[in-house]
């Protein structure tokens, strides 16, 4: 799978790497949505109309020049007036995404914004959303109503679509691409969690402690080496990441793996790169606790220091935020995994943990992972720990799919769990906690 690379990348491969992303994760089908980028002459790329969207490549990805001359082997496609309409409000945008993934067209047919208050970092970079009345797709109406919401709020980069779907907008793809993913997480995060209850909101004290809390300065060491081994783990770290991705559990910038190397050394994720296009060169080497030269860890990082420390039986460590998990995260609804055989036995009984100790008192979490291969961070991701990474990731997707199954069991009837001494056979079969 090709890497987003927006400096230099030219517009139709960065479009079509996009589309297919949008596409292969489920968020827009064969013929709906479109992505368009702004060039420095002033000429917009664009997908085009009624082709398959599985499959584009970028012979198929249209240019409409400044003068309005159109070149390619198909018409652009029929949203193109809103496009326009967005870079002439907004010049300082060179990237547009429009889609109908499941969760924001939900709030679209119900007249409503999701809360980006669900999660700390989405309001930072999902900003306030805009909400465009009806009109008939691909009309001139639609184009002047949408840019209506992007003049009259300058503020706005996201617009629900009345009965639609969304349009975001964005610096560059890679900025347009992020918002999009985040938008569609906290609407799914919301929708889960109003399923198992009533959401629970963060305030804005609650994310500015949170913010406040964010290491911003680490100790740093000269002279790293890459032997073999740690080049291994780079390695692993990546292809996790990816598989994360495809698979829904990762998204964004968002999602940490860290990995012990020798001793309490490890090896981490970094912020700000984004997870589909992670590199071995990304990943970030801690040593006797402190940072390589010239790279920045994940924010979480004394967290992961301190469980390696207190715990030598885990080498392994994913934080993420998977939809369904979260949904649990946000409701403050048990995550009761005694549902399914595999489910207890490799994550047995999973606590809720207080918003943002994970930062404030990384030790306490330390000591929780003793006892609890998998934490739910409230309002802010899930937390699972292991031997190998392979396994530590077959933990997260079980507990990904028992979330799943919980929530859609919501509707049908009142959960069965398996009894106390049910519990105890599993136990005891299994050797769990021996």
């Amino acid at each position: 799978m090709k890497q987003l690379d927006t400096k230099l990348m030219h517009p139709a491969e960065q479009i079509t790497v996009i589309i297919g992303r949008i596409y292969r994760s489920g968020m827009t089908t064969t013929s709906g949505g479109n992505v368009s980028i702004m060039d420095d002459n002033g000429d917009m790329w664009i997908t085009p109309s009624a082709i398959d969207k599985g499959s584009l490549t970028e012979k198929d990805i249209i240019c409409v020049k400044a003068d309005g001359t159109i070149i390619g082997p198909h018409k652009p496609s029929s949203e193109y007036p809103f496009h326009k309409a967005i870079y002439q409000m907004r010049p300082g945008m060179r990237a547009v995404i429009h889609a109908h993934p499941p969760a924001l067209v939900s709030f679209s047919i119900v007249h409503k914004i999701p809360n980006t208050n669900i999660i700390p970092q989405a309001r930072r970079i999902c900003g306030k959303i805009g909400f465009a009345p009806y009109a008939c797709p691909g009309s001139q109406e639609l184009g002047k109503k949408i840019a209506t919401e992007f003049r009259n709020h300058p503020d706005y980069k996201a617009v629900i679509m009345e009965n639609h779907g969304v349009v975001l907008c964005g610096e560059d793809l890679m900025d347009a691409y992020q918002r999009f993913e985040t938008l569609e997480l906290c609407a799914r995060t919301e929708l889960n969690a109003k399923v198992l209850g009533d959401p629970t909101y963060l305030t804005d004290e609650q994310i500015g402690r949170h913010d406040a809390s964010l290491p911003t300065d680490y100790p740093h060491f000269m002279g790293v080496s890459y032997p073999s081994d740690e080049r291994a783990i780079r390695t692993d770290i990546c292809r996790i990441v990816r598989r994360s991705c495809d698979q829904g559990l990762m998204i964004s910038t968002y999602g940490t793996v860290s990995v012990r190397w020798r001793g309490n050394d490890f090896l981490i994720t970094p912020p700000g790169v984004p997870r589909w296009d992670i590199e071995p060169e990304n990943i970030v080497q801690v040593k006797n606790g402190m940072v390589e030269a010239g790279k920045i860890p994940s924010r979480s990082v004394a967290m992961h220091q301190a469980i390696y420390q207190s715990n030598p039986n885990i080498d392994s460590i994913i934080l993420t935020q998977s939809p369904y998990l979260m949904g649990f995260c946000t409701s403050g609804v048990k995550f009761d995994v005694r549902t399914i055989p595999e489910s207890w036995i490799q994550l047995q009984d999973v606590p809720l943990v207080p918003f943002n100790l994970q930062y404030e008192d990384p030790n306490a979490i330390a000591e929780m992972t003793k006892t609890h291969p998998c934490l739910l961070l409230a309002n802010d991701s899930v937390l699972i720990t292991g031997k190998k990474l392979i396994d530590t990731f077959d933990h997260l997707e079980v507990a990904e799919f028992s979330a799943k199954s919980l929530i859609m069991a919501a509707p049908i009837g009142t959960l069965q769990p398996i009894n106390d001494k049910e519990i105890e056979e599993l136990r005891v079969a299994f050797h769990v906690g021996q």
